[in-house]
C-alpha cells in the first residue's frame, strides 16, 4: 500500500517539475529545460515501472498471453455472453 503512494508522490512531483519548467520557459535563462527533463525521466523511467512493478505482483503473465488454451477460453465465454443480442 505505501508504495502506491510513493508512486503517487514521483507522478506529482514529476508534474510539478514540468509545470514549473513550463512555466518558467519565459525567462531569459535555460534552466526550464531541465526541469521539463527531469519531470519526464521521473515519469517514464521511475514512476511507470515502478507501477507496473507494484501492480503486476502475484499476477501470472501465462494469463495474460495468447495461447491456444486462451484462445478457447475466450471462444467458450463469447457462445455464453450471446443472450443480449
Amino acid at each position: 500500500m505505501k508504495s502506491r503512494y510513493l508512486v503517487a508522490l514521483i507522478v506529482l512531483a514529476s508534474f510539478a517539475a514540468i509545470g514549473y519548467g513550463l512555466y518558467t520557459s519565459d525567462e531569459t535563462t535555460t534552466t526550464h529545460h531541465k526541469y521539463i527533463g527531469f519531470g519526464v525521466i521521473g515519469l517514464f523511467f521511475i514512476a511507470m515501472p515502478l507501477f507496473l512493478f507494484t501492480e503486476s505482483k502475484g499476477k501470472q503473465m501465462k494469463d495474460y498471453m495468447l495461447t491456444k488454451e486462451n484462445i478457447e477460453k475466450m471462444r467458450k465465454k463469447e457462445s455464453k455472453n450471446t443472450d443480449n443480442q
